[in-house]
């Protein structure tokens, strides 16, 4: 079986358009694209720069970064697929800044999951102490 390299387990299904993927608090296949897209070292530091406010050049935001242009550029990809960032012209230059909605949804759905968590523990808690 033949493995397609070009995709990773961040990147958008084939047959799903980008950006096009339910981003529900249920947990569905945004969710899981957005945390996949998230799982990655380099990718988090790159969020973390685009946090600062201001879009950013690919070459600011290779500077102090042991990765290539390409490199940086292919995690830019992931995360724009996953619509955590944005690409805006400016001028000839591509500038790429946060979209801070997604990070609205995560946290929905990971309160979701903690009140799933307190009510399962308060549960167990209940039958141990009868």
């Amino acid at each position: 079986m033949r493995k397609d390299r070009r995709r990773g387990p961040a990147q958008a299904p084939a047959h799903a358009p980008a950006g096009t993927q339910s981003r529900t608090s249920g947990g569905g296949p945004g969710q899981a694209l957005l945390f996949a897209a998230l799982g990655d070292e380099t990718r988090l530091k790159l969020i973390a720069r685009l946090a600062r406010g201001q879009p950013q050049s690919i070459v600011r935001l290779t500077r102090g970064s042991l990765l290539t242009r390409q490199a940086i550029t292919k995690h830019l990809r992931v995360l724009k697929r996953a619509g955590l960032v944005r690409c805006v012209r400016a001028g000839r230059e591509s500038r790429f800044e946060l979209d801070p909605r997604p990070f609205k949804d995560m946290e929905e759905y990971l309160s979701l999951v903690a009140r799933a968590w307190d009510e399962a523990l308060a549960r167990l808690k209940a039958f141990v102490e009868e």
